[in-house]
């Protein structure tokens, strides 16, 4: 259950985050009038996402056994790919994204209200769809009734509650670091769906060696006993493992942390001083008298940089949220 609860916080914050981003563009802005569309591409996407997700777990029962194994083992591996890009994308990009996103949508008012709905859409229906594959797989894997589901949600409520704390300007959190650690435990609850489904693809027939075990501590650790169902929901670790499932246990994990924490990789993803500096001048100084319309600081939101979000209006004039501008 804690896997789910933090895949739903992890991925239903970063679409928590792109909505703050594109709402309180568009408020300081002055274009209330292209909030209905945005709105609307956010609800398409988390329909779709939603049907996404019931489609892979109700579409599943009328395969054979063999055939769901297949299908549960495949999108696992897949759903751990995918999970792996967007942990290392988000580190990487964080920086910029606000930038990027002001981009696109200064680009959609351009062209019209289609291009508004499609811009929220794609920017928030990547994450859905990430989470709701990445949220079957793990849930496929624990084999553990409702409760990764009921997990899920609420990780992705506490997500939704993050964001809106981060907009109002009431919630000051490092993001960075939270990005870090967070995006460390989810390469660990991945390491563990991947294995998993390497199993699963064994059971199908499709992999061989599901009888050559690399060990069994069934009796020490029963699955039934409550730190047995609190390490599989964790970790979807089990007692009685595939020497195949280890070895993708452990050639995904420890290449990927190190990978991950490499300090090398903090020189690559900050930007140069001169970068930096030319970044700033086109900021416009903070004022700290009120909380401003984008959350008190979506630059913080994002940044990779390890500032929190903090109080204050973006540029002289801006509106506190909720305020009608002149």
């Amino acid at each position: 259950m804690f896997g789910n609860y933090l895949i739903g916080l992890r991925e239903g914050l970063e679409a928590s985050l792109v909505v703050c981003i594109l709402v309180a563009y568009l408020v300081k802005t002055g274009r209330k009038d292209a909030l209905p569309p945005v709105w609307t591409g956010i609800g398409v996407a988390v329909l779709i996402s939603m049907g996404f997700g019931a489609l892979l777990t109700f579409g599943s029962q009328t395969l054979t056994f063999e055939a769901q194994e297949m299908l549960g083992g495949s999108l696992s591996i897949i759903a751990v790919g995918l999970v792996t890009w967007m942990v290392f994308w988000m580190r990487r990009t964080a920086r910029h994204l606000k930038k990027e996103l002001h981009g696109k949508l200064d680009a959609a008012l351009a062209m019209g209200t289609g291009a508004l709905v499609l811009t929220a859409f794609l920017a928030v229906g990547r994450e859905g769809l990430e989470t709701a594959l990445f949220i079957w797989a793990a849930a496929d894997a624990t084999d553990d009734g409702i409760r990764p589901l009921v997990g899920a949600i609420l990780g992705l409520l506490t997500a939704v509650l993050l964001g809106w704390l981060f907009y109002r300007g009431a919630l000051k959190i490092n993001l960075a670091k939270f990005f870090t650690w967070t995006g460390a435990m989810l390469i660990v609850v991945a390491a563990g769906v991947l294995a998993y489904g390497f199993h699963d693809l064994q059971e199908a027939r499709f992999l061989p060696g599901l009888a050559n075990r690399a060990f069994d501590v069934s009796e020490q650790i029963p699955a039934d006993s409550w730190y047995g169902t609190l390490l599989k929901g964790v970790f979807n670790f089990q007692p009685d493992p595939t020497w195949l499932q280890v070895a993708a246990w452990g050639l995904y994990l420890v290449p990927t942390l190190v990978v991950f924490f490499a300090p090398g990789r903090a020189g690559r993803v900050a930007p140069s001083r001169a970068a930096t500096e030319e970044s700033k001048r086109d900021e416009t100084p903070v004022a700290t008298a009120t909380p401003s319309v984008d959350g008190g600081g979506s630059d913080a939101a994002v940044a990779g940089d390890g500032d929190g979000l903090r109080d204050g209006a973006r540029r002289t004039g801006s509106h506190p949220v909720g305020e009608q501008q002149g």
